[in-house]
């Protein structure tokens, strides 16, 4: 019982360090001198590239990599409130495809994904393949 408890002392203690505020480093480094007071870069991590993708301070691809990200972003906000709407039981009128199948039959989520004709999903491939 009392290792139980040191144990839960202990965890509390390092939970608490890790919001306990840290030493200020200076890097001096091309990287952090380019890319560090650029939007969204904050602390503590300051600007953050775990994949070095902008490592050697190319302005244009930075952007590029940035525009990149916010459409991507974009996309999966409006994936969400597609399957927002499908839950609540909201379908497109009229059938998906010539054999009678309708929207309203596919139902929602993974399993829609799933129910979508080939032919129908081809189609939805092409679209997202031409816009990107």
């Amino acid at each position: 019982n009392i290792i139980m408890k040191t144990a839960a002392f202990a965890s509390l203690i390092a939970g608490a360090a890790a919001f306990a505020p840290s030493k200020s480093s200076s890097c001096s480094s091309a990287l952090q001198m380019s890319f560090e007071n650029e939007l969204g870069a904050q602390p503590p991590l300051g600007f953050f590239d775990p994949l070095g993708l902008v490592a050697d301070g190319d302005q244009e691809k930075f952007d590029r990599l940035r525009g990149v990200e916010i459409k991507h972003g974009r996309i999966c906000m409006l994936g969400v409130v597609g399957y927002l709407v499908n839950k609540a039981g909201i379908y497109l009128p009229g059938d998906i495809s010539t054999d009678g199948t309708k929207f309203s039959d596919l139902g929602s989520g993974w399993d829609a994904s799933f129910a979508v004709p080939v032919p129908g999903a081809l189609q939805v491939l092409a679209f997202c393949g031409a816009l990107a």
